[in-house]
């Protein structure tokens, strides 16, 4: 970075849109640490993320099967609504046709 000129953006603020909610119900932690995986399409990870832009935030979703550890879907928009979410998991869930159930587990944050 430094033979770049290259320098990391400092000192902004959180995204103003995420506070905390009510308290929700929670999921079992089923897969409970268990991030060792000896089978395809069986365990599914998401995680939701905030990136911020010089044109304002972007939202982005990303599934990653846990065997493989390749992303298998993920949504990138500019407004975090639920779609969001559910566009990761169908684009996941069409690039790899699971025959059997999958396990999908997330840090169930606020969004």
């Amino acid at each position: 970075m430094r033979t770049a000129d290259i320098k990391a953006v400092r000192g902004y603020k959180r995204n103003p849109s995420f506070g905390g909610g009510d308290v929700s119900h929670t999921a079992p932690n089923t897969l409970n640490r268990g991030f060792d995986v000896v089978e395809p399409k069986k365990v599914w990870v998401t995680d939701f993320n905030y990136i911020r832009t010089h044109e304002g935030w972007l939202y982005l979703t990303v599934v990653i099967d846990l065997f493989s550890r390749q992303v298998v879907g993920w949504t990138m928009k500019s407004k975090a609504r639920a779609n969001l979410v559910i566009d990761a998991l169908l684009m996941a869930v069409w690039r790899r046709t699971p025959t059997e159930k999958v396990l999908i587990h997330s840090d169930q944050g606020v969004q």
